[in-house]
């Protein structure tokens, strides 16, 4: 089952809303940069309400799309992260600074507009 990815103004809106497996991880990535390349996209809002725990394959596919995303010039910014999913990020030594977050979708649009325009 592929994530799907919305379009909105300039950016793009993506709720993951099933279990990741490795499969559908790489896919999701592929998804997304092309999508990035496609659309000329400036931001990305990844909303990560509905997952729950993420195993450390999954959270290295989560990293590098975020990193990707940069250096096609796409900002991210992480929603709703749950606390198992960033305690096993903090664990694998994937470590996010450079990443904005923000509690839900509406936050981080909001966040992403105001990085986007500084």
């Amino acid at each position: 089952m592929r994530i799907p990815i919305l379009k909105l103004h300039n950016y793009l809106l993506v709720s993951i809303q099933i279990d990741l497996d490795d499969q559908s991880a790489i896919e999701f990535q592929e998804d997304l940069l092309n999508k990035i390349h496609k659309s000329g996209s400036t931001g990305v809002v990844i909303d990560l309400t509905s997952v729950d725990i993420i195993d450390s394959f999954i959270a290295k596919v989560l990293g590098d799309v975020v990193s990707m995303s940069d250096l096609m010039g796409a900002k991210v910014v992480l929603t709703g992260i749950q606390p198992a999913v960033a305690m096993t990020l903090i664990e694998l030594g994937i470590h996010m600074q450079q990443v904005s977050t923000a509690l839900d979708l509406e936050q981080g649009l909001i966040k992403l507009r105001q990085e986007l325009e500084e």
